[in-house]
């Protein structure tokens, strides 16, 4: 959580989405204000793959530049160290990178003066292990899916929650998902939409073979196990916040746990989540009935 108070002369890092019209552009003007306010800054460029960032240990505050695919990113790194992020929506959506490029500014004047805090967000510790070795593990945003590799392909895994066995899923794979990754692969799939600031997680089947298997929200404090029971079909893999995969063998346990750092995300006091689902997801009700 930010504290209240004046911030000045710290040093922020400009993540910046290349791909993304004008984010160059954008770079430069988010600098020269950044440096109008007393901060020294430094810019990361990328296209495509991220790779070769400074060191965000470096830093005391994130600007990421481009859509909600490079806050993800970002997020990723920022969120064990502390660092708060202020996403600025340069693509299309932009329903998590909720500020806009040309009144950014405000909301971050607000956070410095410490008249808004940042919104804390759960990340999901995912780590996959096999014959009983953590063989990989990372932080998510968004979510983590197991699933099958290739179109149209099921798999069989059996779900544990906080040690006991719910049962198994003969699926297309299953979604974990945080509040803030409810509204993206998880509602899609027809997952419900969770308040982003909740603890909690979902888990959601997708195109499950039976009609009776149902999403489930859980308590952040759940302990979530999901192996690979059956890939005589078709290959597994985990997918992270859509970005990161891993590979997956028959018998492999992926674990997935509330992350011990929050996610501290930078976004407008007047960006309301109904108001987002209704002004971008189209969700308005019926009308004037």
């Amino acid at each position: 959580m930010s504290l209240p108070g004046d911030r000045r002369g710290e040093n922020a890092l400009i993540v910046a989405n290349a791909l993304k019209d004008d984010a160059v552009g954008e770079s430069k003007t988010v600098a020269r204000e950044l440096k109008k306010r007393g901060w020294t800054t430094t810019t990361f460029t990328f296209e495509g793959n991220p790779a070769g960032a400074p060191p965000f240990r470096d830093f005391d505050f994130i600007i990421s530049l481009g859509g909600d695919g490079t806050l993800l990113y970002v997020a990723r790194l920022a969120a064990p160290l502390g660092i708060p992020v202020l996403p600025v929506n340069l693509g299309t959506l932009g329903f998590i990178a909720a500020n806009r490029k040309d009144s950014w500014h405000a909301t971050f004047d607000a956070w410095q003066a410490g008249t808004i805090q940042s919104s804390n967000r759960i990340m999901l510790d995912i780590c996959v292990r096999r014959r009983g070795t953590c063989i990989g593990s990372n932080v998510a945003l968004n979510d983590g899916v197991v699933s099958a590799q290739g179109i149209s392909k099921m798999i069989r895994l059996c779900l544990s929650v906080n040690g006991d066995r719910f049962g198994s899923y003969r699926a297309d794979g299953l979604i974990i998902a945080t509040p803030t990754g409810s509204t993206a692969y998880n509602l899609a799939a027809g997952g419900p939409a969770l308040f982003p600031e909740m603890p909690a997680m979902v888990i959601n089947p997708i195109c499950p073979f039976t009609l009776a298997s149902r999403p489930l929200v859980l308590p952040a404090s759940a302990k979530v196990e999901v192996s690979v029971d059956e890939t005589r079909r078709s290959a597994a893999m985990l997918t992270i916040d859509g970005q990161e995969t891993l590979a997956l063998e028959m018998g492999d346990v992926v674990q997935f746990r509330r992350a011990e750092h929050d996610a501290l995300l930078v976004v407008p006091r007047e960006t309301i989540f109904f108001s987002a689902l209704r002004t971008k997801l189209g969700w308005s009700g019926d009308g004037d009935a």
